[in-house]
């Protein structure tokens, strides 16, 4: 007689978003079949006693394989995007499918399927980024990729390449509602950087700590109620996506407070550095390191974050994984010649997909400043619910897919280069002490990733095809 399960998780403490109750787990075909007191049998068994089941992460924010404008190469493929993720208790990413200027927006995604398939270590899904909304892309294409089930999509309002005018954020906001899309917003003022830039430049002010200077939070607080104010106007929900400090969250509350369907993302990078980060060593390139959009803010606004964290102003964390080389190849990284001549050509991301689950759950639920069962809805459950995956992922319920992660509240290591599985060549956090971590990761019942060691097959993740998100209902 065959066993029951294929798999049995025992005597660990399950934790959803909103309780937490000793139980076993069985799995069988991928799928959680049971959830009770005792489990017997089962081909295979893992004893959890002392550790924390979770569902498995879902970073839905990350940046894999992208093309950049000026030719910098990203330092992670969908491999070692994935290896990464899984590594540190990921079993689901989103990374996006961006539309150059001039292209098709199907093209686009045939090309992101191309580069994807076979190479995922977890599951992906794609956004799509809006870089160019033609009369075609609006009317055709969109929609139609809106029905296939890709059905979140972002907008910048910002970057030379990527910008979109007022006007065009109004129809593209106008086509989410028809189709019932939710959309992503970078939300910072572009002619207000390129003022900034262009008077700390004249100043002589090029260090890469400027890079914080030109993306002020003035900046990201205006686009903010910008793009607020265009889908009050469209009645479309939207998601501000790396809200960096107190400026842009107040205006976000300012709108939820009114009952408008405003959604909010914040990363690691707000709580775990500040803008102190990008002087580098003594104002010099090291600081290059750290240079993202919207920068890292100060003291003020890492309390606000956790603000934000505690009282659902924020419902997601996300990592904005956006990876690239510090010293590269041929003048590919961030140390770049042109990069040495301003912040301004300095490439914009920092590597975090690995580093986004332990960094919160250690200055978060470790320090006292979150649950654990708020942690387990900003990390999973709530991008599941928002990004149209759930209960399928993020949750611990009979039905869903076997994706669970294995937490050791007790285990304590420092963040290093050396551990990491991404393809960059450092990491913004190296040396940081972090109390927690994932130490197995199990998707749709079997182990990717068991005490930092990846278990999984390049190929074992799919492409998970994507609902209607819970903010449009």
């Amino acid at each position: 007689m065959s066993a029951p399960h294929d798999l049995a998780i025992r005597g660990g403490t399950i934790v959803t978003a909103s309780d937490r109750f000793r139980a076993d787990i069985g799995v069988r075909d991928g799928r959680i079949t049971d959830i009770a007191a005792s489990i017997e049998g089962a081909k295979e068994e893992i004893d959890a006693t002392g550790l924390f089941v979770l569902p498995g992460g879902i970073d839905a924010h990350v940046h894999l394989a992208q093309p950049t404008s000026d030719g910098t190469v990203m330092a992670d493929d969908f491999e070692s995007g994935t290896r990464s993720a899984a590594a540190g208790g990921n079993t689901t990413v989103l990374p996006f499918a961006m539309q150059v200027k001039g292209t098709s927006l199907r093209d686009c995604v045939t090309a992101y399927h191309e580069k994807a398939d076979g190479q995922c270590y977890t599951d992906v899904s794609f956004h799509l980024v809006i870089s160019d909304p033609t009369p075609q892309v609006l009317g055709q294409e969109l929609p139609a990729l809106v029905r296939d089930g890709y059905t979140s999509f972002k907008v910048f309002m910002t970057y030379d390449d990527l910008v979109l005018n007022d006007a065009e954020l109004l129809d593209v906001f106008d086509v989410a509602r028809r189709e019932k899309a939710l959309v992503m917003v970078h939300a910072e003022g572009h002619d207000a950087i390129k003022y900034m830039t262009s008077r700390l430049e004249s100043e002589g002010k090029t260090a890469p700590y400027y890079h914080a200077e030109a993306h002020h939070q003035v900046a990201e607080r205006e686009a903010t109620h910008r793009a607020i104010s265009h889908a009050q106007l469209t009645d479309v929900p939207v998601m501000i996506v790396h809200v960096s400090g107190r400026d842009p969250m107040e205006q976000i509350q300012w709108a939820q407070k009114r009952g408008m369907k405003v959604h909010a993302e914040t990363c690691p990078q707000y709580i775990a550095l500040t803008r102190d980060d990008l002087k580098g060593l003594n104002m010099d390139f090291e600081g290059a390191k750290y240079v993202c959009s919207p920068p890292p803010r100060d003291a003020d606004s890492q309390a606000a974050i956790w603000e934000g964290l505690r009282d659902g102003t924020f419902e997601v964390f996300s990592s904005d994984h956006c990876p690239f080389f510090y010293e590269g190849s041929n003048g590919t990284g961030k140390d770049n010649p042109k990069a040495r001549t301003s912040f301004k050509w300095v490439p914009n991301g920092i590597p975090g997909v690995e580093t986004r689950l332990p960094i919160l759950f250690s200055e978060g639920v470790s320090k006292g400043r979150i649950s654990l069962e708020r942690f387990v809805a900003l990390t999973s459950t709530n991008p599941a619910k928002l990004y149209g995956l759930y209960p399928q992922k993020g949750a611990l319920v009979i039905g869903a897919d076997a994706d669970i992660t294995l937490w050791d509240p007790a285990k304590q290591a420092a963040i290093t280069q050396d551990n990491l599985h991404h393809g960059s060549d450092y990491t913004p956090y190296e040396g940081m002490q972090i109390t927690g971590w994932p130490v197995r990761t199990i998707l749709r019942g079997h182990t990717i990733m068991q005490d930092g060691v990846i278990t999984g097959t390049k190929g074992g993740g799919r492409y998970q095809t994507r609902g209607t998100s819970q903010a449009m209902i």
